[in-house]
């Protein structure tokens, strides 16, 4: 059997275990949301596996995070730890970026060179939207923290999703007008 891979949107999978864990825990107990949110989890890198031929590390760390967290909500009977999952994830990220920026590499220009890419842009601009882009992480991974201890399920999810992309989207229009305004006094 042929296995489908190619440019369909394979990311909307990661929606799986908070949706599932919003609709379970509005219908039902927490420990049955916390439980259908973990095995959704377990789906999701089955599914990746199956449609992209490989899982991502990323997807690996989330997975365990989900796992650890899901459990510590159950311990404590408490779903608020499952909801910070993206918090950390931010948090995760972030300080590798952060590690990368402190050996004096770019994972940006890293990953170019991997794939044997001359970069198109100078080597300053990577490193500068790097570290937007760390900051970018730790402040909605806070804002993340907020949300799942402050507010609604129905609320976290919408971040956690659809939100996550409509924030990221904005930050990087606001990026590219820096980026150009940046490449301009450059020039001059």
């Amino acid at each position: 059997m042929k296995k489908p891979v190619g440019g369909k949107p394979y990311f909307l999978l990661s929606f799986l275990p908070a949706v599932a864990y919003w609709l379970l825990e509005t219908y039902s107990t927490l420990e049955v949301a916390l439980i259908g949110g973990i095995l959704l989890g377990i789906f999701e890198m089955i599914f990746e596996k199956y449609f992209t031929g490989h899982v991502h590390t990323l997807s690996k760390v989330n997975l365990a995070l989900i796992v650890v967290l899901g459990g510590i909500s159950l311990l404590a009977k408490e779903g608020v730890w499952f909801r910070l999952q993206p918090t950390f994830t931010g948090i995760g990220i972030s300080s590798f970026l952060i590690f990368k920026k402190i050996q004096g590499h770019s994972l940006l220009l890293d990953m170019l060179k991997d794939m044997g890419q001359v970069p198109p842009l100078p080597e300053a601009v990577y490193k500068i939207m790097e570290w937007h882009m760390t900051l970018f992480l730790l402040i909605f991974a806070a804002f993340m923290a907020k949300v799942a201890i402050y507010d609604s399920t129905a609320t976290w999810l919408f971040w956690k999703t659809g939100g996550f992309y409509i924030a990221f989207a904005g930050f990087m229009v606001i990026e590219m007008f820096y980026l150009k305004f940046y490449l301009r006094t450059k020039k001059s």
